[in-house]
């Protein structure tokens, strides 16, 4: 019984789809948040800009 448990490989694809979709979810995080950091960058240069044009600072 102990022997055709340790060999059963059923669930070993799930497992790897599992990781697939952890490191694909981390990925996609990780540039979500890269790509807020540059539009709040972007909004404090324009800022900025806006200033030093004589535009009015907020």
């Amino acid at each position: 019984m102990f022997k055709t448990l340790l060999t059963d490989e059923d669930g070993a694809q799930v497992v790897e789809y599992a990781l697939i979709i952890a490191v694909i979810s981390i990925v996609l995080v990780i540039a979500l948040q890269s790509a807020s950091i540059a539009a709040s960058i972007d909004s404090a240069i324009t800022r900025v800009t806006d200033c030093l044009a004589g535009n009015g600072c907020a």
